[in-house]
Parts: C-alpha cells; sequence; structure tokens
C-alpha cells in the first residue's frame, strides 16, 4: 500500500503492522545519472520488497533529502543536518506507529545516512511505541557490495532497471574519464578529504560502462528479498519502548 496513492479511507482499513519509509539524498551522481539517485533507488527496493512480501506493507512517502553536504560543491545538492535529519526520520516513524504501523524498516539508499539512521533508529526503539530498523540496499547484494562507489556501476544498473529514461549512457566515458577510482584522499586509513569534490572531478567513484540493466534487476531481486526477510523478523518484534524517557 503506497500511502501517496491511497485515500485516508483505504490507509484505515489496512490490515498490518508492517511499514517501510524510503530515505535518500538530493546530491550529485555524475554528468550521466540524476540528483534524485538516491531516493529513487531506495524508492525502487521498498516498492519491490512490499509488493513480493506475503502480507500487506505500508509504503511512507521518501524522505528526499539526507546528510550531503560533502557533495556541497557539485549544484543542485542539498543538505540538512544530522539532527534534523535524525528528527525528521523519528516524527514520520512516529506518524506512522500512531495509525498502528508501528514496525518500521527505513529503507537507505544513500551512505551519508547510515550512521544516523543506525543512531535514530536504536532511540526509536528504546524510547518510542514504536520498533524501526535501517536497511542499506547496496549493503545487501552478496558480493556485489564491494563495487559501491559513486553513481557506479550499482546505482547506474539499478537506474538502467528501474529508471532507464533518468540515464545519460552517452555521458558514461566522461564520467568514467573525470572520475575517481575510489572514496576519499587517503593517507593510511585516514581519509584526509571532507568533500567529494577533492578527489573526483565530475562527482563519480567507479565506472558506470561497467553497468547494465540486467544487472540492476539482480541487484533489486537481492535487495528486495533480503528486504522481505527482514519483514518477517521485523513483524514479530515488541513496538513497546524499552527505556524511559
Amino acid at each position: 500500500m503506497d500511502l501517496t496513492r491511497e485515500t485516508w479511507t483505504d490507509a484505515d482499513a489496512a490490515d498490518t503492522h508492517l511499514a517501510v519509509l524510503p530515505v535518500g539524498s538530493t546530491e550529485q551522481h555524475g554528468p550521466h545519472a540524476p540528483l534524485g539517485t538516491d531516493v529513487l533507488t531506495a524508492e525502487a527496493v521498498a516498492e519491490a520488497g512490499a509488493d513480493r512480501y506475503a502480507d500487506p506493507v505500508v509504503v511512507a512517502p521518501a524522505v528526499p533529502v539526507g546528510i550531503a553536504e560533502e557533495h556541497r560543491r557539485f549544484a543542485g545538492t542539498l543538505w540538512t543536518s544530522e539532527s534534523t535529519f535524525r528528527s525528521y526520520v523519528r516524527d514520520v516513524v512516529g506518524s506512522l506507529a500512531s495509525h498502528g504501523w508501528d514496525r518500521v524498516v527505513v529503507v537507505n539508499g544513500h551512505g551519508g545516512n547510515i550512521a544516523a539512521l543506525k543512531e535514530v533508529t536504536a532511540r526509536i526503539a528504546r524510547h518510542d511505541d514504536a520498533y524501526a530498523v535501517p536497511f542499506t540496499w547496496f549493503d545487501e547484494v552478496g558480493e556485489h557490495t564491494s563495487d559501491m562507489g559513486h553513481a557506479g556501476p550499482l546505482e547506474t544498473s539499478m537506474l538502467r532497471n528501474t529508471e532507464p529514461d533518468s540515464v545519460h549512457e552517452d555521458r558514461f566515458e566522461t564520467a568514467a574519464a573525470e572520475g575517481a577510482d575510489r572514496w576519499g584522499e587517503w593517507q593510511g586509513r585516514v581519509n584526509l578529504a571532507v568533500d567529494s569534490d577533492e578527489f573526483t572531478d565530475n562527482g563519480v567513484v567507479g565506472d558506470p560502462r561497467e553497468s547494465s540493466a540486467a544487472l540492476g534487476e539482480e541487484l533489486l531481486d537481492r535487495s528486495a528479498d533480503a528486504l522481505c526477510d527482514l519483514l518477517d523478523a521485523v513483524r514479530d518484534r515488541d513496538p513497546g519502548p524499552r527505556v524511559d524517557e
């Protein structure tokens, strides 16, 4: 059940405690992929997982702006502070729980959100009348996870499968030539770079020429199946608070 497209009366009749909340980012993804890549991929995984799950699952509207200040020098990038992001996610989960959808998987498409989501979902589980866990789709694609860069083969493949019109395939050569091989500027195990423009000229990390719609279909299947497994585990969790405020 996609809340964006349903009436309140149909939502009221939904017989489920489960919800998924897609979260992403609006940030540069090189010259070939849209600013909304992280939102579009999170939504695709959330919707695919909900569609194939045996029981009804409420799909909340996506959170489109995340923790992305590291991309600030590329036009169109939007960002919020970690505290604002955590508060917003907590409020949305609380809204879902108020209607009885109190077991929530936060489906994430942006690496910059991971630490904040881990913290806020733990806080929700400890203090609120809800249970929430984070799920980052590109961590759930088996051996392909190690190929995750930024606007590289994984994200580009997902888009070529789910949103093919959003990808500029004629710009792949430029994207690869002016991109970087890895994230950051490293001295030993220390990343010296604060912003992404310090190590990639056009925002790309990885080679989008290695992407394909077929790989994107596999990535979607793997991540959606993993989401279904997680929903199985979350379904029977106690949503009650564990610690008094």
